[in-house]
């Protein structure tokens, strides 16, 4: 867990703790009124003196319960506030700079740092080092979105036509689980976000190799498979560094093969899982902008062979 993240749930500790108690108290209380109560005799009169020798030992109970209430909702929120003061504290000397799109339904990621031939994108899975600070800058490219990586920050509305940031720092090395925390369609539940922590010397190799096209491939199969996605519609959506694929209307397929992940999260990186995803996108993810195209079971071998040398 983050710092960031860890600022927020020791607030929710604190809030959990506090309500709980205070629930315990209200019960304890009304189970003691309940005992206490006289039991009263249905034939007898009722005693209305009774009634007006409690009345200041209510009213004094009512105006303590008051108080306390306010001093209890008044020590949350200055808790509210520390914990925002915290958040904003945290340092960005050195600071990873990335840029995060989201799309429906899936997340393009621009990696800034460096002059302009340094600068890369990636798709729907992003990597940072362990021990530095990241600085995400958000947008949203067609209609509300949130992301929301529990485990390193809170979440953050990504509005169409406005900026938004998150920073955070992940202490320990592995997978964060993101997700869009915001409805933002049909396929909204299938649309995550994975964060990959690495240590920083293999961070380092990571950004070296995404910063470099991927090599040409050798194989007869994988070469039939790259003059199959120039000349029919997948270049005319998706791009791939090194070729004439240049779109950006669909995810970065760059170093696809490197990734864990298919369709923002939705399936395993695998290459029948590939070929599934690319054979009928409808029947995994429906609704998504990719449509089921016709294909001959070579066509789709050949595709797939080339698909997995891009690492």
């Amino acid at each position: 867990m983050g710092p960031q993240a860890g600022h927020i749930v020791d607030l929710w500790r604190v809030m959990l703790w506090t309500c709980s108690l205070v629930f315990g108290a209200i019960l304890a209380a009304l189970l003691f009124a309940i005992l206490r109560a006289p039991r009263a005799d249905a034939t007898a009169a009722p005693d209305l003196s009774a009634v007006d020798r409690a009345e200041p030992r209510v009213r004094r109970s009512v105006a303590s319960a008051a108080v306390a209430s306010a001093l209890l909702l008044f020590a949350l929120a200055l808790a509210s506030v520390f914990t925002d003061r915290a958040l904003a504290r945290l340092s960005l000397a050195g600071a990873v700079n990335i840029e995060v799109t989201a799309h429906q339904w899936w997340w393009s990621a621009r990696y800034l740092d460096g002059g302009h031939a340094d600068t890369f994108v990636t798709a729907n899975e992003i990597h940072i080092p362990v021990g530095r600070p990241v600085n995400l800058q958000l947008k949203a490219d067609d209609v509300i979105h949130s992301l929301w990586v529990p485990s390193l920050a809170g979440k953050k509305d990504l509005i169409p036509g406005r900026s938004a940031s998150m920073q955070f720092r992940a202490d320990t090395p592995g997978p964060y689980r993101g997700q869009c925390a915001e409805f933002c369609g049909f396929q909204h539940a299938l649309m995550g976000l994975l964060v990959v922590a690495d240590p920083p010397a293999q961070y380092e190799a990571w950004v070296q190799a995404q910063r470099t096209p991927p090599a040409p491939p050798t194989g007869a199969k994988a070469i039939r498979g790259q003059q199959l996605f120039q000349s029919t519609s997948c270049a005319m959506c998706h791009a791939i560094g090194g070729t004439i694929a240049s779109a950006q209307h669909a995810p970065d397929l760059t170093h696809l093969a490197s990734r864990s992940t298919l369709a923002a999260g939705t399936l395993a990186n695998t290459p029948a899982q590939l070929a599934a995803w690319i054979a009928d996108p409808q029947k995994h993810k429906p609704g998504v902008n990719m449509p089921s195209t016709p294909i001959s079971r070579d066509d789709l071998d050949a595709l797939v062979a080339y698909l997995e040398t891009l690492k």
